[in-house]
């Protein structure tokens, strides 16, 4: 899960309107020296976009400033800070921006195999198990009507004499 989490790049979330790329090196300093700062403009409006980017250059200066920055704030506002993912291409299976659309093709048809073989199998496994159940079923009726038969041939002697009694009571 985590391949293709930049472990020196941080995505900082949460930024105020005021916040710019100067002012976000600013308050990331302190956890070490920084290789780079973006905040991704709107082309519409030509500000940023709430979010931004800081690069250290060692893994264990963007750790302490994950740590320390998550949930602080800046300019009033609560920033969220997490290890940034690559950029994504649409297209792609995993879309990855470092590597070619086609670059998938392969397994995409090998996990497509799988899935069909999978459904395959778990259709078989459905269809044996509605059998399995089906023959239980019969079994336990066929269990039941034995039962029953056998309580009339094995009738209770006192049972039966409370029968007759009460076959005589009722004709009288």
């Amino acid at each position: 899960m985590n391949e293709g989490v930049q472990k020196n790049t941080l995505y900082v979330g949460g930024l105020a309107e005021e916040v710019n790329e100067h002012i976000l090196h600013a308050a990331f300093i302190p956890f070490g020296d920084i290789k780079d700062v973006k905040t991704p403009l709107d082309h519409a409006t030509q500000k940023h976009r709430s979010f931004g980017f800081v690069t250290f250059l060692e893994r264990e200066d963007a750790a302490a400033a994950m740590d320390n920055m998550d949930g602080a704030e800046l300019y009033g506002r609560v920033l969220t800070v997490n290890y940034a993912l690559p950029e994504r291409i649409k297209g792609g299976e995993h879309g990855w921006a470092a590597q070619p659309i086609w670059a998938d093709a392969d397994t995409w048809f090998e996990r497509q195999q799988q899935e069909q073989e999978m459904q395959r199998l778990q259709a078989e496994q459905r269809a044996a198990m509605q059998a399995a159940e089906e023959l239980h079923r019969k079994k336990m009726a066929e269990d039941r009507q034995g039962e029953t038969e056998e309580a009339d041939t094995n009738e209770d002697p006192m049972a039966k004499a409370e029968a007759e009694v009460l076959k005589q009571n009722a004709g009288a």
